[in-house]
């Protein structure tokens, strides 16, 4: 029998009472085991309604005690840590160690949030006047919400729930209603630590739910990740409503490899990157660029034997490399763009599209693919293909390498791998991209810096954890005081200044 999923409302789970569902498919087998209900308008408005009650109280609360139920519920998520990693990889296909991953990048933020009474202190200023301080004061926006992906179902609704409820604000979750299991666990574990009802709420659903958060006035801001035109029309929808909004969007995330980079390093943090989580990653590098001819042939005869020793197995298989993707659709979206890329003249090198895992011929598979001699023409380069597809363009020099990715439309990430500290520095410098990696694959900031990409990466104007994310769910309240001191100085009819 068909699992039947809930929302989260109130400090608990409940039935959905739209009548529509969505299909929560086991990767692994292709099978469908649960069904999650799709909120209509009205179930949001009740989430929202909760929130917007306990919200005031919570809000109320000291920082250092909104910190300690942050902490009770780090040590719960822990505690558990096995078994949502379980549950995490059953419903999107990624293999367990990838899942602890995922949550333990989430946890990395909620610990971050810990440090909210230091993060949430304001700034003084005596004396600007006679008699005259000034000082600022950071305070919640109200109920906020974060719309949220299917490719790290625990790590992003943590990057922005946690900030959020750390600085006294409500949250309302629209997780992804293809992995929705583990968002509702955490809210439960979230009410378990002493979060009270309605501070995080969870409504799972499609472009009705969506919309409803984007009109809905009480909702004062919201976090969104996903794939670029519709990170676009969050943002513009949101900010037609008067709310704020942070929203990132697609990637084409490259590998630049100089000719004095260590080779066998560069390939396999290709292969790693490139592979990983069968590619469906927003920061996964996607794109290979060698430097020089000798460069380029000597990387793909490294990248072609380690591509080709690739083990793919269930997500419960220890030793896999890399589980199925997510759904069906997911798995033609890939194949088709494979067949483009061949079509436009890309070299195949390596082609996964005939795979299949014996035993599991109906799971969401696909093999690792590996293209040479792409160009910047190609629909292969230019879009996000979010699979198991690593593209190598050739670069004649480090001038044309460096114009790769900071011309492109997408700018996530990029990394250099070189042993020439000038030209690391020189690049990070003017590469025209959000994050960068000298000799390191994957840029994705600890949970104390920021993170976000630049041009049709990222839209709005902070980003999701570290400082900015305490910006974003806070508004600044600045108050100039001054006590009678007897004085009578009449009324002033100029401006006031520090004269």
């Amino acid at each position: 029998m068909t699992n039947e999923l809930e929302h989260f409302i109130g400090g608990k789970r409940v039935a959905g009472t739209s009548g529509s569902f969505g299909d929560v498919f086991d990767p692994n087998t292709g099978e469908v085991q649960a069904r999650v209900p799709f909120a209509s308008a009205d179930e949001v408005t009740a989430a929202v309604d909760d929130a917007a009650k306990a919200q005031p109280a919570w809000a109320a609360q000291n920082p250092q005690k909104r910190a300690r139920v942050l902490m009770r519920f780090l040590q719960l998520v822990n505690d558990e840590m096995d078994s949502l990693a379980r549950l995490l990889s059953s419903e999107h296909g990624k293999t367990v160690a990838d899942a602890k991953g995922d949550i333990q990048r989430g946890l990395e933020v909620v610990e971050f949030a810990c440090g909210i009474p230091h993060l949430l202190k304001g700034e003084y200023s005596e004396s600007v006047g006679t008699g005259i301080d000034v000082y600022s004061m950071r305070q919640p926006l109200g109920v906020v919400a974060g719309i949220t992906p299917f490719n790290f179902p625990a790590m992003i609704p943590l990057w922005k729930a946690a900030p959020a409820i750390a600085c006294g604000n409500a949250f309302v979750l629209k997780p992804s209603e293809r992995d929705p299991s583990v968002p509702l666990r955490l809210a439960e574990l979230f009410v378990e630590a002493g979060l009270p009802p309605g501070v995080f709420n969870v409504v799972n659903g499609d472009k009705t739910a969506v919309d409803a958060i984007l009109t809905e006035p009480r909702i004062e801001a919201v976090g969104f990740v996903g794939s670029s035109s519709i990170a676009e029309y969050i943002y513009s929808t949101a900010a037609a409503h008067g709310k704020r909004a942070q929203c990132f969007g697609g990637a084409k995330n490259h590998l630049i490899v100089m000719p004095d980079a260590d080779l066998d390093q560069a390939a396999d943090a290709l292969i790693g990157a490139g592979y990983g989580s069968a590619g469906e990653r927003c920061m996964a590098i996607s794109v290979a660029v060698p430097v020089g001819e000798p460069t380029a042939q000597a990387l793909m005869e490294k990248l072609v034997e380690r591509v080709n020793r690739l083990k793919i197995g269930t997500s419960f298989d220890e030793s896999a490399d890399f589980g199925p993707l997510v759904t069906p659709q997911a798995v033609q979206r890939v194949r088709d763009l494979i067949g483009v890329g061949v079509e436009e003249g890309a070299e195949l090198v390596v082609d996964g599209r005939d795979f299949r895992l014996e035993g599991h011929e109906n799971g969401f598979f696909l093999g690792a693919s590996l293209f040479d001699h792409v160009t910047p023409d190609m629909r292969i380069y230019q879009e996000e293909i979010f699979g198991p597809v690593l593209s190598v363009v050739r670069a004649a020099d480090y001038d044309e390498a460096l114009r790769l990715p900071t011309e492109h439309e997408y700018g996530n990430g990029v990394s250099i791998f070189t042993r020439d500290g000038d030209a690391a520095r020189e690049f990070a410098a003017r590469v025209n991209t959000g994050m960068v990696g000298v000799n390191v694959p994957i840029p994705v900031p600890i949970a104390y810096h920021t993170f976000g990409g630049w041009k049709r990466s990222g839209f709005g104007d902070l980003n999701q954890h570290g400082p900015d994310s305490i910006r974003f769910y806070t508004k600044t309240k600045t108050v100039t005081s001054r006590w009678p001191s007897g004085l009578k100085e009449g009324a002033s009819f100029t401006i006031p200044t520090m004269h």
